[in-house]
């Protein structure tokens, strides 16, 4: 009975040690899929980034290696080892531009790590992460479109856009171009890849959250090729201009982010009807079309700090004590009220102009008051 009675115990703690460590693997798995699924190909942007020659021809361990890529990114890299340093430059631009049109903003486009970028504020499908998916996209597109022109790229080279139908008989059409055509069709193929390997039930946030994020992708895209335009360059005996070869160019990407800055401001709020498609919330306002930004959630409160949202707050943000608008210190600091501070700025001053050609000046140091939110 007793030996029976000692089997019996230690079954049960066998069993209740299998448990334990069944839990413990199953846990630990679910913490690694949320750590892959909260990592992004952005990390590209902020991780040393490897030179093309140090792509060896199909170097699979390399590509796998690599933070953040799906595994349809991954196959892509493979398959254009050459291209990662591009799409790495092309995030790194889209983060900077994103930086630059949000300095004012209570969100300010902050990166918080290397893996996820921006944390977990991009979790939420609002108008920000809405702008971020565009100017993110639009960045590779620009940036694999020129890499295409240098001669960068083993799959690409000059643009082979079509001649202009209003360009002058006696234009030549020709130089070397911006590969617009390749690098949106490239950017669509490795930036959508994550979004199109996901199958999510109809009707459901997640699905909804997966057009979002396809719809502003293209819109960035598609910004970028709107704002592409003809660049001439003449020839001809003392600047006499008789003849001129014209290419296409790819618009300064401070005009893109403009743009999209624009379209940010309008964008659309957007629900899944009972067919399982985005319809605007609001049936007043004309329908967004490609080119538009979308978003499904509000945007959270970004005056706090908050590690559910992911929102950092603005406490010891700078501020504008003179402006009305969102830099100021009224609206910047939500109502907290602000700190002031005495600063040593260094800037450029008595510059001069030396022939020829170029302007040399002194680095002078001045007080400034600096303003703090609290």
């Amino acid at each position: 009975m007793f030996l029976s009675h000692g089997f019996t115990c230690s079954t049960f703690t066998s069993i209740m040690d299998s448990r334990h460590f069944l839990f413990t693997v199953t846990f630990f798995a679910f913490f690694m899929q949320a750590v892959v699924e909260a990592s992004s190909w952005w990390s590209l942007a902020m991780n040393p980034l490897l030179i093309p020659e140090a792509y060896i021809i199909g170097a699979q361990p390399l590509c796998s290696q690599l933070a953040g890529l799906s595994q349809g990114q991954k196959k892509l890299c493979q398959l254009y080892q050459d291209h990662m340093q591009y799409i790495g430059e092309g995030a790194k631009t889209g983060i900077k531009e994103c930086q630059y049109q949000f300095r004012h903003r209570r969100w300010n486009c902050s990166t918080v790590d290397n893996s996820s970028v921006f944390g977990r504020v991009m979790q939420i499908g609002s108008r920000e992460t809405a702008f971020t998916y565009a100017i993110s996209a639009a960045g590779v597109v620009n940036a694999v479109s020129r890499a295409c022109r240098e001669g960068e790229l083993s799959s690409c080279g000059c643009s082979r856009a079509a001649r202009p139908k209003d360009l002058p008989r006696d234009w030549l059409w020709g130089g070397c171009g911006d590969n617009l055509n390749y690098g949106y069709r490239f950017s669509k193929e490795f930036v959508d890849a994550r979004e199109r390997e996901k199958t999510y039930q109809k009707g459901t946030y997640d699905s909804a959250r997966l057009l979002m994020n396809l719809h502003n992708n293209e819109a960035g895209r598609r910004t970028v090729s709107d704002l592409a335009h003809v660049s001439c360059k003449c020839h001809g005996v003392s600047g006499s201009c008789s003849l001129k070869t014209c290419w296409l160019q790819l618009a300064d990407f401070r005009k893109v982010g403009d743009a999209l800055k624009e379209k940010y401001d309008s964008a659309a709020s957007m629900k899944l009807n009972s067919r399982g498609k985005l319809v605007q919330v609001n049936n007043k306002f004309n329908t967004p079309t490609s080119y538009d930004l979308i978003y499904i959630d509000q945007s959270p409160d970004y005056c706090t700090r908050n590690e559910t949202t992911g929102s950092l707050g603005t406490m010891g943000r700078l501020c504008n004590k003179t402006s009305e608008g969102m830099d100021g210190c009224e609206l910047m600091c939500c109502g907290r009220g602000y700190d002031q501070y005495k600063a040593q700025v260094v800037e450029r001053c008595h510059c001069k102009f030396h022939w020829c050609c170029y302007v040399k000046c002194k680095r002078c140091t001045k007080t400034v008051d600096q303003f703090v939110c609290k």
